[in-house]
């Protein structure tokens, strides 16, 4: 099939009209269809390429490397020269490169630097449905380039699967274009049982089932798995299978060379078996593919809230995601999809995988926003706004790093228009989470760059160091490691180096309690660490470090999770921003007064409650924090509440942000301002409590804010919950003690609460909204008022005899519930009109509540 045959030039005509029109487009087309080789060249074709080139953001940097090689192939120049690529860490593009393949990253990062995107023609987002969530805030951010600097850029969106509607109104004006593609049937096949990859590997299953299906079919393999390591197991556990002997096999990955890469999507006389990553999900066509061994896995982005980082963890794929790899089977012939888990499994997963703006860490990505000049991030006009408390963490993280604002502006509300320093700037250099960023800053001053790549890498996995383990396994490790007393990373590191020069080997890691897959997982990523920061220019060479330079790097990248100890006969520490937490018992790190931990987990307990566990510590030193952020390090006098003397004090205090490191009681008398305002939090917070202030008080603040709500003309401010705090700073006011505080009357109470109406106002209040009605028969009944729907009149049914009707308060403005009430004061009935209530339902509980109510009057 020549390419000018594939389904996507059905659409050619309509693409270009619409871009001409409104410049954007939404392009949904099955994989297959060649939407993202073809596209790019029907706008070279149609000339909108002549003053500037177009931007193809891919999701992974594989993809964009080999489409860039095959669109090449096609327009007949080498990778390059008018096509070309840029991922991290690699670049082929040149001053002629008119199609530029790029990751989500490369073009926000452009974007960050020029706002106008001089030279880009325009930008065409693939596999939009995966939504990364580069991918939405680039979109966004094109969107506001489009409107502003540059009307002429031309924006198209293309998927697989989209929700195109929605998408389409986020973009308008916009039209959706649709391609049916062209594929063949696949049949479904899952497992009989289910199987637990604990206990048999999933490469050993992969491998069973294509022993089991190859006689029985032609074409060639696509097996999925979710990582390089699974990969090479399955290349090896398919190898050992006699019955695939015939066919090659080859891995595909990101880690691979291109050579291998290319190797493997290449047309071969044997029969092949692809073992691939989700690349091949989507954003790769594979010819040749008729049968598909999907693991229904995949390494996902997630935040891990433990180390404040965005962490890649093995996750169970969404049945979307698995409808798209079982297509793979059926683009040149019928197909057949063999998944390695039941049908019942099946229907338990998610029906879409979570966009990844709702699911990661947005510290990064906020620091590429606030560089492009967004201070406000909250009112970016995000596709999908993310929880706001996720923003506020990473705006926290930012200017905790020294990566925003200045630190006399901490007290910005939300941090919200907090700018980006310079600092930050410099982090912004790097593809890495700031945390890493600015470590590798802090290395690069200090000449220790090497070993804080390795921490780095160390991170990023679940720890490799066993526990629980028999004693003889304990002194084994101690022998041959040391003992460590400042960094549970300088343990690790010996570990790793220990691990990696025995091969990994099961026997030499089992011995000292390693996880060897775990210890051989750091091995990439500190390679990774270490060609970034060499590409940045810091000095990654060999050389002798001084431990303290090291420990002062962890602390410039966790700054934010400084702990204190509590007290020398436990591991209680307090952190930095209110929190409290236990140093693990398994770190080195236990005579340390002051520590900086990387990993904060929180544990549920038997009895529900949480449990802050610290680990990963550092120690340091005082005098760190402040040569470190010495904006951040001051004395200060502050005002305590003693809970033994229930009274407020003052104390000088020395503190790092909010954590106080020393305090020493002061004999200075508290300002009462200041005292009112600690005891009115206390109270607020619970933990004084004002006996008068009961029930009674909350239905008056109640009633004056239904009287607001309903009789506008009386101009009455409701009480919000920042007025209640205030009046009860006005009750505090004056006040050292928790003892005077919670023993204040009733009376005054509600002289402070009256004081926030006028006397017309007041004058009219039990007029319009009383506290009890007087019924015609000349009874009190009790009204109950909420901050929602009509008030609640309460009465014992007897109470109610000869009432008939509907009631209601302010001049008949206002309708009254009635809730009839039995002999025990349990309500059996709320209506709206007595006079039905006697007619209709009174008969029925008269005689169920006269048996067991023998004594009371009953008509």
């Amino acid at each position: 099939m020549t390419p000018r045959e594939l389904p996507i030039y059905e659409l050619e005509d309509a693409l270009v009209t619409a871009l001409r029109a409104q410049g954007r487009v939404v392009v949904q087309a099955p994989t297959g269809s060649g939407k993202s080789t073809q596209i790019p060249q029907m706008l070279r074709a149609h000339g909108f390429l002549e003053r500037g080139e177009v931007v193809v953001l891919q999701p992974r940097r594989l993809a964009a490397r080999m489409l860039a090689r095959r669109v090449a192939e096609e327009v007949g120049c080498a990778l390059g020269d008018e096509v070309g690529y840029q991922i991290r860490l690699e670049s082929r593009v040149s001053a002629r490169t008119r199609v530029r393949f790029v990751t989500e990253g490369i073009l926000l990062r452009q974007m960050s630097f020029d706002a106008t995107l001089r030279g880009v023609a325009a930008l065409v987002f693939d596999e939009f449905h995966e939504r990364h969530l580069y991918g939405d805030i680039s979109l966004a951010r094109a969107l506001q380039i489009q409107a502003t600097t540059r009307p002429d850029l031309k924006i198209v969106v293309m998927s697989a699967t989209l929700d195109a509607q929605g998408l389409a109104e986020y973009l308008r004006p916009c039209e959706i274009l649709t391609s049916q593609g062209r594929s063949f049937p696949v049949s479904i096949e899952y497992l009989p049982r289910t199987v637990n990859f604990d206990q048999e590997s999933v490469w050993e299953v992969a491998a069973r089932e294509c022993a089991r299906v190859a006689p029985q079919t032609e074409g060639d393999f696509l097996v999925f798995m979710p990582g390089a390591y699974e990969i090479g197991r399955t290349v090896q556990a398919l190898g050992d299978r006699r019955e695939l002997n015939g066919c090659v096999v080859l891995p595909l990955h990101g880690e691979l060379p291109p050579e291998a890469q290319d190797r493997a999507v290449a047309r071969t006389r044997e029969r092949k078996i692809i073992v691939s990553t989700n690349v091949a999900e989507t954003s790769l066509t594979i010819d040749g593919v008729t049968i598909v061994v999907d693991a229904g896995l995949a390494r996902q982005a997630k935040f891990d809230p433990n180390r404040g980082i965005n962490t890649l963890l093995v996750e169970k794929i969404s049945r979307a995601s698995a409808d798209q790899r079982a297509g793979r089977a059926g683009r040149t012939a019928p197909g057949r999809c063999v998944r390695l888990w039941t049908e019942r499994e099946h229907a338990q997963r998610a029906a879409q995988e979570l966009p990844e703006v709702r699911r990661l860490d947005l510290a990064e990505v906020v620091l590429t926003l606030k560089a492009s000049g967004i201070d406000d991030v909250a009112a970016f006009p995000w596709l999908e706004k993310p929880d706001p408390k996720a923003l506020e963490r990473a705006e926290m993280l930012l200017a905790d790093l020294g990566a925003l604002g200045a630190a006399d502006e901490r007290g910005a509300p939300g941090g919200r228009t907090l700018p980006i320093t310079e600092t930050g700037r410099r982090m912004l250099r790097f593809p890495v989470h700031p945390r890493y960023a600015r470590m590798l800053l802090e290395a690069d001053a200090r000449g220790c760059v090497r070993p804080v790549a390795l921490m780095a890498a160390l991170t990023q996995g679940r720890n490799f160091l066993l526990r629980g383990l028999p004693r003889a396994v304990d002194d084994a490790r101690e022998d041959t490691l040391g003992e460590e007393a400042e960094s549970d990373f300088f343990l690790l590191m010996r570990a790793w180096r220990f691990a990696d020069q025995a091969n990994y080997g099961l026997d030499a890691c089992r011995r000292l309690g390693i996880h060897a897959q775990g210890a051989r997982a750091v091995g990439p990523l500190f390679e990774s660490f270490l060609e970034i920061a060499e590409k940045e220019g810091l000095d990654v060479s060999e050389k002798r470090v001084d431990g303290d330079a090291v420990r002062k790097c962890v602390l410039a990248g966790f700054s934010d999770q400084v702990a204190k100890r509590l007290d020398s006969g436990t591991l209680r520490c307090e952190l930095v921003h209110g929190r409290r937490g236990v140093l693990a018992r398994e770190s080195a790190i236990q005579r340390a007064p002051l520590l900086v931990v990387a990993e904060v987990s929180e544990i549920g307990r038997g009895d529900g409650e949480v449990s802050t566990l610290l680990s990963l510590a550092t120690a340091i030193e005082e005098s760190w924090l402040k040569e470190l952020f010495p904006a951040d390090y001051r004395d200060a006098r502050g005002v305590v509440y003693d809970t033994e003397m229930k009274r407020v004090i003052t104390r000088r205090e020395r503190r790092f942000r909010d954590l106080v490191l020393e305090a020493k009681v002061s004999g200075d008398e508290a300002p009462l301002s200041e005292a009112a305002a600690l005891l009115t939090k206390e109270v607020l917070e619970g933990r004084i409590k004002i006996e008068a202030w009961d029930e009674t008080v909350e239905q008056w603040i109640l009633r004056v804010n239904r009287m607001a709500e309903w009789f506008p003309e009386l101009e009455v401010n409701p009480l919000t919950e920042a007025d209640r705090a205030t009046l009860i700073e006005q009750l505090c006011y004056g006040e050292l003690g928790a003892r005077a505080v919670k023993d204040k009357s009733k009376d005054e109470i509600m002289r402070v609460l009256r004081d926030w109406l006028t006397s017309e106002q007041l004058a009219v209040l039990d007029d319009y909204l009383p506290e009890r009605l007087v019924m015609a028969n000349g009874r009190k009944a009790r009204i109950e008022y909420a901050k929602d729907g009509p008030p609640v009149m309460s009465a014992r049914i007897q109470e109610l005899y000869g009432i008939e009707g509907k009631f209601t308060l302010g001049h008949g403005r206002v309708p009254v519930k009635i809730q009839v009430l039995a002999p025990n004061h349990r309500p059996i009935q709320v209506t709206d009109d007595l006079t039905s209530f006697w007619r209709d339902m009174y008969p029925k509980v008269k005689a169920e509540l006269s048996r067991r109510y023998p004594r009371h009057e009953w008509r």
